[in-house]
């Protein structure tokens, strides 16, 4: 039986290719920056956002957004102003997100909705339309920004005091990459969920990492792993009935653990010739 026969798989797919292009597009500055965590960070904020939306009864899409914007521009500006290093911010933003979404969505009514796990997880399958073109809207801004934009970001992610030197609005272009990184959290949260986002960030671009000799086969690389791990994972997951988001992060971690054992015995056989040679 095939899936394509499903309106909701078709939805789920679309989807799919949507978050496996937005994700790594902006994981790559995240690990350029060394700052892999942050979408978990977001993630915890958007679930505030998120209980928020329940506990209103307004979408809850539109108001994990607004919450994981603000806080992608507080610890930007926390962390630009060197009051705390962004470590301590990101904590700050974990525990204050993963706190604030459980006391709100303690007081929705009927205490806490079935749906949730949908957001925390992922439930592709509960894609509606209405979700899908906002998702889609959101990951055209995602891409135009992080390819129309590249080599500014490159630079500020690359070296910040060079890019400063540069005349570079470094502030600017770091809050610009948070924005999208939170973006890029919302659109996410129905395919892999707001606790599993940032792997789907980070682990196609540090598999990419071992493959690519450059920054733009990394991009190219990553992007394409993206796609395949979240395609891969939504179709495993139909046909075993396992949950969309854990299935396509296990797709992406076992990919880069092949990828890493065999970059790591290549790297023996080339030592091994040289050493003969």
């Amino acid at each position: 039986m095939s899936l394509l026969h499903y309106t909701f798989m078709q939805r789920a797919l679309i989807a799919s290719v949507l978050i496996g292009l937005s994700a790594p597009s902006v994981g790559v500055y995240l690990v350029q920056r060394r700052l892999s965590l942050i979408g978990d960070g977001l993630g915890h904020v958007a679930l505030a956002g998120v209980a928020a939306g329940v506990l209103t009864s307004t979408s809850p899409v539109w108001t994990a957004l607004i919450a994981a914007v603000a806080g992608a521009v507080a610890i930007e500006v926390i962390r630009a102003r060197g009051r705390t290093s962004g470590d301590v911010a990101l904590a700050v933003l974990f525990y204050g997100g993963i706190a604030g979404g459980v006391v709100l969505i303690s007081q929705a009514p009927g205490g806490t909705p079935g749906n949730l796990n949908a957001y925390l997880f992922g439930a592709i399958t509960t894609t509606s339309r209405s979700d899908l073109i906002v998702f889609a809207v959101l990951s055209a801004i995602v891409l135009a920004v992080t390819h129309g934009l590249g080599r500014y970001l490159f630079a500020v992610s690359n070296d910040e005091e060079y890019a400063t030197a540069s005349g570079l609005p470094v502030l600017t272009l770091n809050l610009l990459l948070a924005v999208v990184t939170a973006v890029t959290v919302v659109v996410s949260m129905r395919v892999v969920g707001l606790l599993l986002i940032s792997a789907l960030m980070i682990v196609p671009i540090a598999t990419a990492q071992l493959l690519a000799g450059s920054f733009r086969a990394t991009v190219a690389l990553g992007t394409l792993i993206g796609v395949v791990v979240s395609v891969a994972g939504v179709t495993t997951s139909f046909y075993s009935d396992t949950p969309s988001g854990g299935t396509i992060v296990l797709f992406a971690i076992g990919l880069f653990l092949l990828v890493a054992g065999g970059t790591a015995v290549r790297d023996r056989s080339r030592e091994r010739s040289a050493r003969h040679a």
